[in-house]
């Protein structure tokens, strides 16, 4: 993971607490707020792992928690079980995972998950028992609050945001007519 830590925009405002896909001297970086229990970012992380794998060196992808605790129940504490994955070097793979189940997020199943990922599960119980990752969650929140977010997931293009909200499409045509244009 590449980490730099310069600012307080969506990209050149990156920290230590930013997971990061991608070189640092990519031409673009896409910043994604997303909940691992909202709908609309399940269906967006197929294209968001397509669009990754095939821009290759020329796209950084950054993903940061934004928990929707009033309509998701369960996405503080999958949030939180993502960092506990992240302190083991397994964020990615937790990542996906935790997208890929669309509706077992309990403390149960993050558990489950955690143990298909190969975490060391004694650490990670004390860890979430202690709820140790939820200030690392709750800055990303504020990060978000921030930059003006209402809704998961956003994205920032650059620092632009890309509104999808007619559909996923305009991630795509964002990416490659940014690409286009550099």
């Amino acid at each position: 993971m590449n980490r730099v830590d310069t600012g307080d925009t969506p990209d050149a405002g990156l920290s230590a607490a930013d997971h990061v896909l991608g070189p640092p001297e990519a031409r673009l970086t896409l910043v994604e707020y997303g909940d691992y229990e909202c709908p609309a970012c399940i269906q967006a992380e197929p294209l968001v792992r397509h669009l990754v794998d095939t821009e290759g060196h020329r796209l950084r992808f950054v993903f940061r928690h934004y928990p929707l605790v009033e309509v998701h129940p369960h996405a503080e504490l999958a949030a939180e079980a993502a960092e506990a994955a992240a302190a083991q070097g397994k964020f990615w793979p937790m990542h996906h995972l935790l997208f890929a189940q669309r509706q077992h997020l309990d403390a149960a199943a993050l558990a489950g998950y955690a143990e298909t990922v190969g975490l060391d599960m004694l650490r990670y119980h004390g860890e979430m028992n202690d709820r140790i990752y939820t200030q690392r969650v709750q800055e990303h929140r504020r990060a978000g609050d921030r930059s003006g977010l209402r809704a998961t997931p956003t994205f920032f293009l650059n620092d632009a945001v890309v509104d999808v909200s007619f559909g996923f499409e305009k991630l795509t045509e964002a990416v490659h007519t940014a690409l286009k244009g550099r």
